[in-house]
């Protein structure tokens, strides 16, 4: 991905161990990162996507969240 964009395959993760891959990349986002494309694939069930779109939804960092497609949810990250 360019300059900016950090990408994060959570696949074969439970959504414990996804959750804590997500928010140590939101910890470490600089000033530079705007969004976080995590990818959590589309034929094995929701429950990643679910959670993504539960926890980070609300998150002070988070702007917004996209689904550019099935298998990704894209965490557009606020300035700071």
């Amino acid at each position: 991905m360019g300059a900016g964009i950090v990408e994060l395959d959570l696949h074969g993760k439970n959504t414990y161990q996804a959750k804590i891959a997500v928010d140590a990349a939101l910890r470490r986002a600089t000033a530079g990162t705007y969004r976080i494309r995590c990818i959590h694939g589309c034929h094995g069930g929701t429950a990643l996507r679910d959670m993504l779109r539960g926890e980070y939804a609300k998150h002070p960092k988070v702007r917004r969240l996209d689904t550019a497609d099935a298998g990704s949810t894209q965490l557009v990250l606020r300035e700071f």
